[in-house]
């Protein structure tokens, strides 16, 4: 009988890799709580309207990339991103009754059908924050300084911060007009994603990654726009704003003209922080500022950003990290005796194995030197004697003690 396999673009989180997987949510815990944040966890399926109307229909995940299925007459979605989910959450719990700001963070799983690629999956996870109800620049440098410092506790210090303003939605209109116009000669030799996304979404035309239109793009007539101060003025004053919060923090940051993020719902801040460890696809965090989602799906004018990051590429980066064995492993011969202080030793809160088959004490001792730290060994002498027999595993060093002494000296 054939063996049915793994999806592609899926992947098995095997017991060797959950260290490195448990050291990031324990980072995420430990760093965004320090900020006020408090884990909120949505279902891995909404309503196709939802990820439609929040993402954005003219967007490459609902149009392309989102897995969706039909029950009871109904057309539900595996979450492509949690920002939906969680503006979804906040609206209809009635966070906004809460004091200002509310800071969510979550982890999971996102799906999304595209070609994997380095750290990419077809299911993937998202670690992200999101903070509601506050509209001056404060926040754009707090989630930042969030997103950095998250980075930092994992060890990845290798990062550069690059920022953009995309402007409120009239002073955009502006942007897209004039953007449309020195376009419009060229657009016979775009690829076909960008002749669409020049009538619908024409902003989106930056951000792609097609070479022949990135020729294009790079047209000093073409950069005049794009390199233009099109914002306006209190759009220009949020932005230079948030710029000085992050000098006088010391966060190092350039200005990308053409960083425009690949979600609809983005005005004002966006940013992205890379990692030069990841050769093309080198960003690890995107975020962004989305002023009108929380309103559009049904709430409050509610001003919001926030930021999310692939937990795969984190893993690449990070590699293997610390020891996966257990601290120790009883080697006896009297099974009762074995399961007896292997359940001793967990209830004071030491990880313990023992052999399940009896082996014989060499094999015993062989398999504790593979999976352990200590053997603790129960020999008929320490039996008779009530006493254990610990060795370090690393240095073959052993010593006699009381079994009311072994915990002093693991």
């Amino acid at each position: 009988m054939a063996i049915i396999k793994l999806q592609k673009g899926t992947k098995d989180i095997l017991p060797n890799d959950m260290t490195v997987w448990h050291f990031m949510e324990e980072k995420a815990n430990e760093i965004f709580s320090k900020y006020g944040a408090k884990e909120i966890r949505t279902p891995i399926f909404e309503a196709t309207e939802l990820f439609a109307r929040g993402v954005g229909d003219t967007t490459d995940i609902v149009n392309k990339e989102m897995y969706t299925f039909e029950k009871s007459e109904r057309s539900l979605t595996l979450r492509p991103e949690n920002t939906a989910g969680v503006v979804r959450s906040f609206i209809e719990n009635g966070m906004h009754r809460l004091s200002a700001p509310v800071k969510l963070w979550y982890k999971g799983p996102m799906f999304r059908y595209e070609r994997p690629q380095a750290g990419r999956q077809r299911q993937f996870h998202q670690v992200g924050v999101e903070v509601f109800g506050i509209k001056q620049a404060t926040a754009d440098a707090e989630v930042i300084l969030m997103a950095v410092n998250y980075l930092k506790a994992l060890g990845l210090n290798d990062l550069s911060v690059e920022l953009n303003s995309l402007g409120c939605p009239q002073c955009r209109e502006v942007f897209k007009t004039k953007l449309k116009e020195v376009l419009k000669p060229y657009l016979p030799q775009m690829c076909p994603d960008c002749q669409s996304r020049y009538e619908k979404n024409p902003l989106r035309l930056l951000d792609c990654k097609v070479p022949e239109c990135n020729e294009i793009y790079v047209k000093p007539e073409i950069q005049a726009v794009i390199q233009s101060d099109f914002i306006c003025n209190d759009c220009s004053e949020h932005f230079e704003e948030l710029k000085s919060y992050l000098n006088e923090l010391g966060v190092n940051y350039s200005i990308n003209k053409l960083l425009v993020r690949g979600l609809d719902y983005y005005n004002r801040t966006v940013f992205e922080i890379k990692s030069n460890n990841l050769g093309s696809q080198n960003a690890v965090c995107g975020g962004g500022r989305y002023d009108s989602l929380v309103k559009n799906l049904g709430g409050e004018d509610t001003p919001a950003i926030g930021f999310a990051m692939g937990m795969e590429r984190l893993a690449s980066l990070l590699g293997e990290k610390n020891d996966t064995k257990t601290t120790t492993f009883v080697v006896s011969n009297n099974p009762l005796e074995a399961i007896k202080l292997t359940e001793e030793v967990r209830a004071n809160g030491i990880s313990c194995e023992f052999d399940l088959t009896n082996k014989k004490f060499v094999k015993q001792l062989e398999k504790a030197s593979k999976v352990a730290k200590f053997a603790l060994i129960l020999g008929e002498d320490e039996i008779a004697q009530n006493k254990v027999t610990i060795k370090n595993l690393e240095t073959s060093e052993q010593k006699i003690v009381n079994r009311t002494e072994i915990f002093a000296n693991l």
